[in-house]
């Protein structure tokens, strides 16, 4: 089976070109374009729509990162900014993107530097962005600032996917399982406790507390409206807080398992920022500015400023994070501080990092999906229960 494909390439010469292609995969389509010696700038699978055959739309992270590809693979071609800028600009494949890079090509063209004109839109270009891009121009090395960031980029929307994509399947169940029980307390049970009222007599405990639970959620939904209006309203305002969000955040770095796996994944994230950093030619102190935006937790957050400002006054890096990452992250950048080679260093413990992350999530997940089918399937089985011993109860009470 085959699907169509509609890519925008550049030939040798420097020549745009867009087409559509058919083949049997993503890979083949790609490396069809290879062998006809083009130079791949975007492509997208085509989808039928009624009649319609359309290109799928982007979300905004993809769509910047697409973008950035797009210009390392233009740049590389032999052409201009401005015309690489101009081209990508109508063919972002995101509405508000494109508006944004005409917007940073006027800018370009009036004086500015490209990293002085994506400042001015930090919704779409982070501090990581600007100060590589920046790197890149002083160096006269756009085109590979552009490949490490799309890289970057490409590699942590891999690692968010894969955590979405692993915590999605047990909310989904929780969710579900959740719903059939409200099902079961809200409509089944009130009409199986009218039968129970009518024919008398005293009922089993099981039954008995099934039919409690049953009232409180029919009979008080009311005040679990109230209570979940609150908590959507009052939790966000107290979290945002600084001295509650710290405590928050420390509390969970001190739960089991899951702040360890927080911690992984924080590290895992400030350590690629910094490598990619470094590895554009920005300085120690700035390069590490610029990867404490990475971590969300404040506590390690907090420690890479502490960290940053022992650099400042001349102490080596790793023995300041000490405490804030794990202990094989400081050693493994303490061996680089020692070789020379930081910013190699700082990529590895990203992947080392990436790959535990990766590992514990499929642990998680193939642990939580028999817990809870078996905690969901308890709860159907006291039902289950609670509603059989009644029935047999009136049956005995019938004779």
């Amino acid at each position: 089976m085959t699907a169509r494909f509609r890519y925008r390439a550049a030939s040798a010469r420097g020549q745009l070109i867009e087409g559509v292609l058919q083949a049997a995969s993503r890979q083949t389509a790609i490396a069809e374009l290879e062998r006809q010696h083009l130079y791949l700038v975007a492509i997208d699978e085509m989808v039928v729509s009624g009649p319609a055959i359309r290109a799928r739309r982007v979300g905004l992270r993809a769509a910047v990162t697409q973008w950035a590809r797009s210009a390392a693979t233009l740049l590389g071609a032999g052409l201009p900014l401005d015309r690489v800028l101009a081209f990508t600009a109508a063919h972002a494949g995101h509405p508000q993107l494109s508006e944004v890079i005409r917007q940073v090509r006027r800018s370009v063209q009036g004086g500015a530097s490209l990293a002085d004109a994506m400042t001015q839109h930090p919704r779409y270009f982070d501090s990581l962005f600007i100060a590589t891009v920046s790197a890149g121009e002083s160096s006269g090395a756009l085109e590979a600032v552009f490949i490490r960031i799309a890289e970057h980029l490409e590699e942590n929307a891999e690692l968010r996917s894969e955590v979405q994509s692993a915590l999605l399947y047990p909310a989904l169940m929780a969710v579900v399982g959740g719903l059939g029980v409200v099902v079961l307390l809200a409509f089944v049970i009130p009409r199986f406790a009218t039968v129970l009222t009518d024919v008398g007599g005293s009922l089993p405990f099981t039954t008995r507390a099934l039919m409690t639970a049953s009232a409180v959620v029919t009979k008080a939904w009311w005040l679990w409206l109230l209570l979940a209006g609150a908590l959507a309203y009052a939790v966000p305002t107290i979290l945002a807080r600084p001295a509650v969000r710290s405590r928050w955040h420390a509390a969970r770095l001190d739960l089991p398992w899951v702040g360890d796996l927080e911690r992984k994944y924080a590290t895992a994230r400030f350590a690629r920022t910094l490598g990619l950093v470094l590895r554009s030619g920005i300085p120690a102190l700035p390069a590490l500015k610029i990867a404490r935006a990475s971590a969300s937790n404040v506590i390690v957050r907090d420690g890479i400023d502490r960290a940053t400002g022992a650099v400042a006054e001349g102490s080596p890096l790793a023995p300041a994070l000490a405490g804030t990452l794990p202990p094989l992250a400081v050693q493994m950048i303490a061996v680089g501080e020692e070789s020379g080679q930081l910013e190699e260093l700082c990529l590895k413990v990203a992947d080392s990092y990436d790959s535990e992350v990766r590992r514990a999530l499929r642990t998680a997940v193939a642990l939580i999906e028999p817990a809870m089918i078996l905690l969901f399937g308890g709860l159907v089985g006291f039902v289950a229960l609670a509603m059989l011993q009644a029935i047999y109860g009136i049956n005995l009470n019938s004779f």
